[in-house]
């Protein structure tokens, strides 16, 4: 990716002042060292050479990341800074001032030497090494986990971007999701529990021919919104459900644990959060409410687009699929026509409504 136009003139400015410094500093040696214009000019190429290479590398890291890898670093400071206040400092330097003076016989001078150079070593090592245990381990979690350390913070993206969802196995393999979110009425990040992918990949390894294919196609929607740029997608670690725990528990629980609302196609699951007391997002209950109705007696504008089983019949299709069969209408078949409901019957595959055209005796 080719780098903003604007990182370019800062990268020329900062080698423009590097060089700058180097002229300085070779100016300001005339006497002593006699720095040559020439080689101040190469040191300062040199030093800004290194670090735009430096940079570079970095070009993946934000400053989100900083600030993640801050808060991570400022923690194990904190933790070094403790352990060097107890007294295992203080033992292990008396240790060492004891054996060392037994065995060689050192003076006190040459020991207090070695004792501060001894000190020095441990501070740099444990300040350095918590400080990026702590910057590791913040860069690899994510807002999610930090909800834990400071549960009543909330940032600002955070707030603005929606509360976050957590996805059951369901509506992992309902492919309305996508369109859901895409659509802009839902927003937040999406986690999904580990436990949540074990029961996936169960259903693909060892479940019927239908539960494989749904549970094949949930999985690779899912790595399509890992990878698509407008979705938050994370995976939550968790353990895998124990013997005595069931899925919907878990799944609740986790909900709460990250005040996260839970996206279900799962009636009976979407009843036992409520309550429990967790915000639930229940597919189905959004597709009826997106369904147009189509009461007895209501007048609706559709295109008949095909004949039905009798010779009279046309039928047309409601915008969200439901087939409208319309009596004595096949004169009007191919063009849009206004037609009035009289009946409607629910089927194994949906709703089918019966219509007869206004002016029908």
């Amino acid at each position: 990716m080719p780098a903003h136009p604007s990182v370019n003139v800062a990268r020329l400015t900062y080698l423009l002042v590097c060089e700058a410094a180097g002229v300085a500093i070779a100016l300001s040696t005339r006497g002593t060292l006699d720095i040559s214009m020439v080689t101040g000019l190469l040191g300062g190429l040199g030093v800004a050479a290194t670090f735009i290479w430096i940079e570079t590398l970095m070009k993946g890291f934000t400053l989100r990341g900083f600030s993640t890898a801050s808060f991570g670093l400022g923690v194990g400071l904190f933790c070094a800074w403790l352990l060097t206040r107890v007294e295992i400092s203080n033992l292990l330097e008396l240790s060492f001032r004891d054996s060392v003076q037994n065995a060689t016989g050192t003076s006190a001078i040459q020991l207090d030497v070695l004792v501060n150079a001894l000190r020095l070593a441990i501070d740099v090592t444990l300040f350095a090494s918590l400080g990026f245990i702590g910057a590791v381990l913040a860069l690899r979690s994510n807002r999610d986990d930090f909800a834990f350390i400071i549960p009543y913070v909330r940032f600002r993206q955070d707030s603005a971007s929606g509360q976050p969802v957590v996805l059951d196995p369901e509506a992992v393999m309902d492919g309305r999701v996508q369109g859901i979110f895409r659509s802009g009425f839902l927003h937040g990040r999406l986690i999904v529990p580990r436990f949540v992918l074990d029961v996936l990949e169960t259903k693909v390894q060892a479940g019927t021919n239908g539960d494989r294919q749904r549970a094949q196609r949930g999985l690779d929607r899912l790595e399509q919104m890992q990878k698509a740029a407008d979705f938050q997608i994370s995976i939550h670690d968790s353990h895998s459900l124990g013997e005595a725990e069931t899925l919907n528990t878990r799944l609740i629980e986790t909900a709460r644990l990250l005040g996260a609302r839970l996206l279900t196609a799962d009636d009976n699951l979407a009843k036992v959060a409520k309550i429990q007391g967790v915000d639930v997002l229940n597919i189905h209950e959004l597709d009826a409410a997106l369904k147009p109705s189509a009461a007895v007696g209501e007048h609706l504008r559709l295109a008949l687009v095909r004949p039905g089983k009798e010779d009279h019949q046309a039928v047309g299709y409601l915008p969200d699929g439901t087939m409208v069969i319309a009596n004595h209408a096949a004169a009007k078949l191919g063009t849009t026509a206004e037609v009035r409901v009289v009946s409607t019957l629910q089927s194994a595959t949906g709703t089918i409504v019966f219509a007869e055209l206004p002016d029908a005796g």
